[in-house]
């Protein structure tokens, strides 16, 4: 089992920063990749980056390419997902995924998932 704690989130204005921060615990998280979601009322779950398990690879949804950055740190078990130039419909709970084994991006291939945190972006 692996535990996943997000933290990091909160309110920021339109055009700040945040780092979401992944602690995880239970297993080192080298040999899973990861991910991190996100979810606005009344939408569905939708992914935001990826990352491999050596962090050589990073995937990003289109709508976050260049404004966010994924990365991982395996001896600390923690990843990060650092946000800039954030927008009022960036706001939602971002959630810490994690996978050992599969290859896609989408919710039902993620194995071990966080609670979430929120983030409110502000026009």
């Amino acid at each position: 089992q692996v535990q996943l704690v997000e933290s990091g989130g909160g309110l920021v204005q339109t055009g700040g920063s945040l780092r979401l921060s992944c602690a995880a615990s239970g297993r080192t998280i080298s040999r899973y990749r990861m991910g991190w979601f996100r979810q606005a009322p009344g939408k569905e779950r939708e992914f935001v980056s990826g990352i491999s398990q050596s962090g050589g690879s990073t995937y990003y949804a289109d709508f976050v390419q260049g404004r966010f950055t994924i990365s991982r740190d395996n001896a600390k078990n923690t990843v990060y997902l650092q946000m800039n130039s954030l927008k009022p419909e960036d706001t939602a709970d971002y959630y810490c995924a994690a996978d050992r084994t599969g290859s896609s991006w989408s919710s039902n291939a993620m194995d071990y998932w966080g609670k979430g945190i929120l983030v409110t972006v502000s026009s």
